[in-house]
Protein backbone atom coordinates (compact mmCIF):
# COMPACT_ATOMS: atom_id res chain seq x y z
CA UNK A 1 0.00 0.00 0.00
CA UNK A 2 1.26 3.97 -0.50
CA UNK A 3 1.49 6.21 1.98
CA UNK A 4 -0.54 8.84 1.34
CA UNK A 5 1.76 10.95 3.72
CA UNK A 6 5.37 10.58 1.51
CA UNK A 7 4.47 8.81 -0.78
CA UNK A 8 6.60 5.27 -0.07
CA UNK A 9 5.52 2.50 -1.45
CA UNK A 10 6.45 -0.25 1.54
CA UNK A 11 3.98 0.73 3.30
CA UNK A 12 2.67 -3.12 5.19
CA UNK A 13 0.07 -3.78 7.80
CA UNK A 14 -0.15 -2.86 11.37
CA UNK A 15 -3.00 -4.15 13.08
CA UNK A 16 -6.44 -2.90 13.25
CA UNK A 17 -8.64 -0.19 14.90
CA UNK A 18 -10.86 -0.66 17.84
CA UNK A 19 -13.84 -0.36 15.05
CA UNK A 20 -12.01 -3.12 13.10
CA UNK A 21 -10.44 -1.09 10.23
CA UNK A 22 -7.17 -2.06 9.14
CA UNK A 23 -3.97 -0.20 9.80
CA UNK A 24 -1.02 0.41 8.29
CA UNK A 25 2.59 1.70 9.09
CA UNK A 26 5.09 3.29 6.64
CA UNK A 27 8.70 2.55 7.59
CA UNK A 28 10.08 5.70 6.07
CA UNK A 29 8.16 8.71 8.15
CA UNK A 30 6.67 6.07 10.69
CA UNK A 31 3.16 7.16 10.58
CA UNK A 32 0.20 4.96 10.95
CA UNK A 33 -2.74 5.35 8.42
CA UNK A 34 -5.63 3.21 7.54
CA UNK A 35 -7.63 2.79 4.17
CA UNK A 36 -10.15 5.70 5.07
CA UNK A 37 -7.41 8.33 5.08
CA UNK A 38 -7.94 11.48 3.41
CA UNK A 39 -11.78 10.13 2.61
CA UNK A 40 -15.07 11.44 3.49
CA UNK A 41 -15.35 8.87 6.00
CA UNK A 42 -12.10 9.73 8.09
CA UNK A 43 -12.63 9.95 11.93
CA UNK A 44 -16.43 10.04 11.09
CA UNK A 45 -19.39 8.23 13.17
CA UNK A 46 -21.79 8.66 10.25
CA UNK A 47 -22.63 5.94 7.74
CA UNK A 48 -21.87 5.91 3.89
CA UNK A 49 -25.44 5.61 3.41
CA UNK A 50 -26.14 8.84 5.35
CA UNK A 51 -23.46 10.98 3.80
CA UNK A 52 -24.75 9.81 0.31
CA UNK A 53 -28.44 10.84 1.24
CA UNK A 54 -27.05 14.13 2.58
CA UNK A 55 -25.07 14.96 -0.79
CA UNK A 56 -27.94 13.92 -2.74
CA UNK A 57 -29.81 16.28 -1.28
CA UNK A 58 -27.48 18.73 -1.61
CA UNK A 59 -27.13 18.66 -4.93
CA UNK A 60 -31.16 18.68 -5.52
CA UNK A 61 -30.95 22.25 -3.67
CA UNK A 62 -31.72 21.51 -0.31
CA UNK A 63 -31.13 24.02 2.69
CA UNK A 64 -28.41 22.76 5.06
CA UNK A 65 -31.10 22.73 8.09
CA UNK A 66 -33.86 21.06 6.20
CA UNK A 67 -31.26 17.86 5.28
CA UNK A 68 -30.48 18.04 9.00
CA UNK A 69 -33.78 17.54 9.91
CA UNK A 70 -34.52 14.76 7.32
CA UNK A 71 -31.08 12.81 8.09
CA UNK A 72 -31.19 13.32 11.70
CA UNK A 73 -27.48 14.21 12.08
CA UNK A 74 -26.35 17.31 13.36
CA UNK A 75 -26.17 21.10 11.46
CA UNK A 76 -22.67 20.81 11.94
CA UNK A 77 -22.29 17.73 10.75
CA UNK A 78 -24.14 18.34 7.58
CA UNK A 79 -21.91 21.54 7.28
CA UNK A 80 -19.11 19.36 7.32
CA UNK A 81 -19.84 16.58 5.00
CA UNK A 82 -20.99 19.62 2.34
CA UNK A 83 -17.84 21.27 2.55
Amino acid sequence: MKCPLCGNLKAHKHGKTPSGVQRYLCPSCHQTFNERFDTLYYHRHVSPEQIRQVLQAHSEGSSLRGMSRTSGLAYNTVVRIVR
